[in-house]
């Protein structure tokens, strides 16, 4: 049961990066930036993940009245940004720019901040720390390469039309990070 609980757990955190390299993928990311965006999602989800775990109740003290505005601006200034891109660029040159270090930061940041919350919950649960973080990088990780396979397939078929899609889903995926903590 332990193994279920713990897959299903590491299968929902990931899914915001998933979308995420999906949308950027859309924009016109090569697999190198792909890469990297897999890497930092991962990277990003067991750090998040295993913060929570270690020093878990202390940090979400911290941050809980206002981690939902973070993820909201974020997620809001990054899909806004990729609209006003499809509106501004043309595609050869958005997919010769990659992916800047402070947006994949900013991605990083924004699409693992519900994994220090689960991280809270695996010493509760009595799963091994070291074993679930790592799943939880791993599968957000291999998430990321799916997402990302799919939203090339998108993009290729439908052009910045789906990459204003993409736009809109992150900014939607922050309003519901900020409405299901504020109705809480």
């Amino acid at each position: 049961m332990a193994s279920v609980t713990l897959l299903l757990l590491a299968l929902g955190v990931a899914m915001d990066a998933t979308a995420v390299s999906s949308g950027m993928a859309i924009r016109g990311a090569r697999p190198p930036d792909v890469l990297k965006l897999a890497l930092t999602f991962g990277l990003f989800q067991f750090g998040m993940s295993l913060g929570g775990a270690l020093g878990g109740k202390a940090i979400l003290t911290h941050f809980a009245a206002v981690d939902h505005w973070i993820a909201f601006g974020l997620l809001a200034l990054v899909g806004g940004h990729m609209i006003w891109e499809a509106f501004s660029h043309d595609e050869e040159t958005r997919a010769a720019t990659g992916i800047p270090l402070p947006m994949l930061l900013t991605l990083g940041v924004a699409t693992s901040i519900d994994a220090l919350a689960v991280g809270v919950t695996l010493p509760a649960l009595e799963l091994g720390i070291v074993l679930s973080t790592a799943l939880i990088g791993v599968m957000t990780f291999v998430l990321s390469i799916g997402g990302a396979w799919a939203g090339k397939r998108l993009g290729e078929r439908f052009g910045t039309r789906i990459e204003i899609l993409g736009g809109l889903v992150l900014i939607g995926i922050g309003l519901k990070t900020l409405v299901e903590h504020l109705s809480a």
